[in-house]
């Protein structure tokens, strides 16, 4: 019994001893890596500062720049990015690894982040995508068909794409999506037609009906008189007449032009007794067959 616990104590003793060599070795080794680690940590410290302070700089750069407004996020996205990732290979360098196997650790890590986020590489890739081709900007008033949406456009980041509803509602589009899908820009051009319809009654006489179209459409200061207004008989209807009245407006002005004219249509056509028709049905009885009926 006294020997075995003899041999208990004594490799007890020189456990306690292995361990307060390596405790002795790992703090000697902390206190040497000591200065690198607090040069690391400065170096990581002013570089973040800097950093802050170059993308301010770029920003201020950016809105004096002709580049267009859409652009800008995405080139400051990018840069900061890349910033990054240079102050943490400079980190890492002093810190004393190697540079070579920080890159192909930061490759392989991009690798398979790649593999597990392709969609949303396609919608960053679309995004790249609608910046350089400019289907849209920021401001403009789209319809993304494929999508079934529309808005306009208030945000155009490195996956979505951020379009405002009249009714203020927000909806993301993933930029791969929009890229591939059919585009409609209503904000595109300086001048857009705007094309109604009015209906009135086969009693009508069409030429004063035409007249007071004409009359009203000169009279509003958003009609355009360049490229000139059209207002011709465009179809016999089952109930009416039908009167194409196609305007060209400033974009701007579209939805404005277009209630000003249903507006004063209504009022001018009332004050000439224009009657304007809706559905109806006429019913005809044939006295003969009323009266052998009735017998």
């Amino acid at each position: 019994m006294e020997d075995t616990a003899e041999k208990i104590v004594e490799t007890v003793t020189q456990d306690t001893s292995k361990l307060s060599t390596m405790w002795s070795q790992f703090v000697d080794k902390l206190v040497d890596f000591l200065p690198t680690l607090v040069t690391a940590l400065i170096v990581l410290a002013v570089g973040y500062v800097i950093i802050k302070i170059l993308m301010k700089l770029i920003a201020k750069g950016l809105k004096k720049s002709r580049l267009d407004v859409s652009l800008h996020g995405f080139i400051q996205s990018v840069l900061h990015i890349v910033l990054l990732i240079l102050l943490l290979i400079t980190v890492a360098s002093t810190l004393g690894i190697p540079t070579a196997t920080f890159v192909t650790v930061l490759g392989s890590a991009g690798l398979a982040i790649s593999l597990a986020l392709q969609d949303s590489l396609k919608n960053v890739a679309g995004g790249i995508l609608i910046l350089f081709s400019r289907p849209f900007t920021l401001g403009d008033y789209i319809e993304v068909e494929d999508q079934a949406v529309s808005g306009t456009v208030c945000e155009i980041g490195l996956v979505y794409t951020r379009l405002n509803t009249p009714d203020n509602k927000r909806i993301f589009v993933p930029n791969g999506q929009a890229c591939n899908a059919t585009i409609v820009n209503y904000s595109a051009e300086e001048k857009r037609r705007l094309d109604l319809i009015f209906s009135v009654s086969y009693d009508t006489d069409l030429e004063k009906a035409k007249g007071i179209l004409r009359q009203i459409v000169e009279n509003n200061p958003l009609a355009l008189k360049d490229p000139e207004p059209m207002i011709r008989v465009c179809s016999h209807s089952a109930n009416s007449v039908d009167i194409a009245c196609r305007v060209w407006v400033e974009s701007k002005h579209y939805w404005d032009l277009n209630f000003d004219l249903y507006e004063e249509v209504k009022k001018e056509f009332d004050k000439n007794q224009i009657e304007i028709p809706f559905n109806q049905v006429d019913m005809h009885i044939k006295h003969d067959s009323f009266k052998k009926s009735s017998k």
